[in-house]
């Protein structure tokens, strides 16, 4: 085990830099070879407000004018060390990992993202546990009573979670449930679990249960389809003739063994929370990395960007190894030699 950790740390280092090679190249090598100049790219970075003098000091400056390798390298260098940005009117110090820096905002990146970071996990906290729980009871149940009224009701129900995007549930359960009864908090409302628990589940149980309704119907449909599977493979069978107890037979052989591609898509499902309910936030209007990612574009400031996507493939490649190491854990027939 200790070897396999130490090759698929191995593994998701190189990985990492590959994602920061392949996010350089989107935001800079993609828009050279399409005809950007270096006064574009500089303007992307000071933002639309900036002329064509600043522009072009700027883009001396920050050496958009070199080679893309020894930008590669001074990216490189930034997150690892930090970096000093001179745009021509100031030198602006962005310290370590720099994940850029905004001359829009005069702020750098890092920093605006951990201030987010703590709505973001919130967020995906609760709606997680939420969804797993629900997701696999029902899916588990829905398949121990195949055929069944249960059953048939609670597929529909998970066909139509997975039919109804985030945007469109979400708002609908502000107006019946915020704006109509008045039983949940309104859109914008958050309060640090630091300072008030009670006030902090109260302002995110809505988000909680719309993002948990929509994921948790695609769980129980998972849950379901690897029970009926599960509970017919000759293990199951084995059991029961040695006369183990049907929970025990239904629990500790078939759901467990059923769990695995719910591992899969459970710590995926959460590192994409991570680096930003995009939908969730921006509708109930959370003042989380998705809404942050979304303003960026909108503003087009593109160092919040690049910020937000190598964030999120942190995220990402941190999932996957956290979930090749759950595997041998939930599943007794894949184990690590």
């Amino acid at each position: 085990m200790g070897a396999f950790l130490i090759r698929r740390a191995a593994g998701s280092v190189i990985m990492l830099l590959l994602v920061a090679m392949a996010t350089f190249a989107i935001f800079f090598l993609v828009p050279k070879l399409a005809g950007t100049t270096p006064e574009g790219m500089a303007s992307r970075y000071l933002g639309r407000t900036a002329d064509a003098q600043t522009a072009r000091l700027a883009a001396e400056r920050l050496g958009f004018d070199d080679p893309l390798h020894e930008q590669f390298w001074r990216f490189l260098k930034g997150v690892a060390a930090g970096a000093e940005y001179d745009y021509g009117p100031g030198v602006e110090h962005c310290p370590a990992p720099c994940l850029g820096y905004s001359f829009i905002t005069q702020q750098a990146v890092w920093p605006e993202l951990l201030d987010r970071l703590p709505v973001t996990i919130s967020v995906a906290a609760g709606a997680s546990v939420l969804w797993l729980a629900g997701g696999i009871a029902i899916g588990a149940l829905s398949a121990l009573r195949r055929g069944t009224l249960f059953d048939r009701m609670a597929m529909g129900i998970a066909l139509a979670g997975v039919s109804l995007p985030t945007f469109f549930s979400g708002l609908l359960a502000l107006v019946v449930f915020s704006y109509g009864l008045g039983i949940t908090a309104p859109g914008g409302s958050y309060t640090p679990i630091t300072e008030n628990p009670l006030e902090w589940a109260y302002n995110l149980i809505l988000p909680w249960v719309t993002l948990a309704f929509i994921t948790a119907a695609a769980y129980a449909r998972h849950t379901r389809a690897g029970m009926l599977e599960t509970m017919g493979e000759d293990f199951v069978r084995t059991a029961r003739a040695k006369g183990l107890p049907e929970r025990k037979v239904v629990v500790r052989h078939g759901l467990r063994a059923a769990l695995t591609p719910i591992v899969t898509i459970f710590g995926m499902d959460v590192a994409l929370l991570l680096g930003g309910a995009v939908i969730t936030e921006s509708t109930f209007s959370l003042p989380g990395i998705g809404k942050y990612a979304v303003d960026a574009i909108v503003n087009q400031d593109l160092p919040k960007v690049m910020g937000v996507t190598l964030v999120g493939a942190v995220f990402l490649v941190v999932a996957n190894l956290v979930v090749d190491v759950l595997y041998a854990v939930v599943d007794p027939r894949v184990r690590i030699r």
